[in-house]
């Protein structure tokens, strides 16, 4: 080949690669909601045992909707502590926010439930065009159907259906996936979500019934529920809760918001708040 023709090869190749960079699926903007660990709009309930890492907020429900935390209010009346809720590796306490105790943390929450609304509906009108992740496995996930000899890799994935995940389920390499269902999400006990060059903060599981995530078990991912998500006693999450109805945590659960979203607005300083 001349020199020409190789420099013609070259770009040629160059611009493959610019376009499939370019129809890479972009990650959902969780907006304001993305500074909580969980957030809900009508509860969050735990057990003695968990530890949430990470901030929560319930909105537009009062903070009475925060059970089992043994919260105490802050002298700012702006937040409440708990020793069930850990702020960093300081081990510090972390905060719950609730539209009740008023001031500017209810317009605070406002805005976070509404960036969590429009981060739902984003995830759901995604689309896909490759018939090869549209209701894989029949729903039920795992082994043949994104196991770890034949993973999930980035994507959008569209279920008309329940989705279980009934054995371990991997998620590899490095880019956005959107898991779209129609029904519920429920993770059989003792059975783990995998990352192999995958983000958690990269997952959207997207959900228009409930989530289940089973004894023992572990899940990676942001959580954007419709409805209610349960966890079972002695289950993880690596990711965050955004409900629109209740969370609920048995004992011995472990969330931890351990990685920062990417987003396209400026992150809430609500520290700011102790000085109301």
């Amino acid at each position: 080949l001349s020199f020409s023709t190789c420099r013609l090869v070259v770009l040629f190749a160059s611009a493959c690669n610019a376009v499939t960079s370019a129809e890479t699926e972009p990650v959902v903007d969780l907006g304001f909601a993305g500074e909580y660990a969980i957030l809900s709009k009508s509860g969050i309930s735990a057990t003695a045992g968990s530890k949430i890492y990470g901030d929560i907020a319930v909105s537009p429900i009062a903070s009475t909707a925060m059970t089992g935390f043994d919260l105490t209010l802050d002298s700012s009346t702006q937040f409440s502590k708990s020793a069930l809720i850990v702020a960093g590796p300081d081990a510090s306490l972390g905060e719950a926010y609730a539209a009740s105790y008023g001031g500017e943390i209810a317009n605070v929450l406002t805005t976070a439930v509404g960036a969590m609304e429009t981060a739902y509906t984003d995830a759901a009108g995604r689309s896909t065009t490759d018939a090869d992740t549209l209701n894989l496995g029949g729903g039920i996930l795992g082994g043949e159907f994104g196991g770890p000899t034949k993973p999930l890799t980035p994507g959008v994935y569209t279920f008309g259906s329940d989705v279980y995940l009934n054995s371990d389920v991997q998620f590899s390499g490095d880019g956005v996936y959107i898991i779209q269902i129609t029904g519920n999400l429920i993770q059989a006990a003792h059975k783990n979500v995998i990352l192999d060059g995958a983000k958690s903060e990269n997952i959207f599981w997207q959900v228009a019934g409930h989530v289940e995530v089973g004894v023992g078990a572990k899940m990676e991912g942001i959580i954007l529920a419709k409805t209610k998500v349960d966890f079972m006693t002695g289950s993880f999450l690596n990711g965050r809760v955004l409900t629109q109805t209740a969370c609920n945590l048995q004992s011995g659960v472990t969330i931890n918001r351990n990685t920062e979203p990417v987003t396209t607005v400026a992150p809430i300083n609500r520290r700011g708040l102790r000085s109301m």
